[in-house]
C-alpha cells in the first residue's frame, strides 16, 4: 500500500514556507520522512516493550519495518480525545 499526497498551498502560505525553507517542496518531504521515523521509533519501542511483558511471545522480530507493520495500533482518527488540527481559514 502507498499514498500520495499532494498540498496546494495559496500565495500567502507558499510566502510563508519560502520564508523558511529554500525549496518548500523538500523542506515537506524531509518534514514528513523525520516524523514518521519518529513514530515509527515510538510504535517500535511500545511493541518490544509489550511483547516483553506477554509471557506468550517467545521471538521477537529483529526487523524494525515488520514489528511496526504487525502491529495492532490505533489511528488518530479513531482517538477522539485529539484536537483538531485544521487550520483557521
Amino acid at each position: 500500500m502507498s499514498m500520495t499526497i499532494t498540498v496546494e498551498l495559496d500565495d500567502l502560505e507558499e510566502k510563508c514556507l519560502r520564508y523558511i525553507a529554500a525549496d518548500p517542496e523538500d523542506w515537506v518531504l524531509n518534514f514528513i520522512q523525520a516524523r514518521v521515523f519518529s513514530v515509527k521509533q515510538e510504535i517500535y519501542n511500545s511493541e518490544v516493550k509489550r511483547m516483553t511483558a506477554d509471557p506468550d511471545v517467545e521471538n521477537i522480530p529483529a526487523n524494525v519495518d515488520a514489528v511496526v507493520l504487525a502491529a495492532n495500533i490505533t489511528y488518530a482518527n479513531a482517538q477522539p480525545e485529539l484536537p483538531d488540527m485544521t487550520p483557521p481559514e
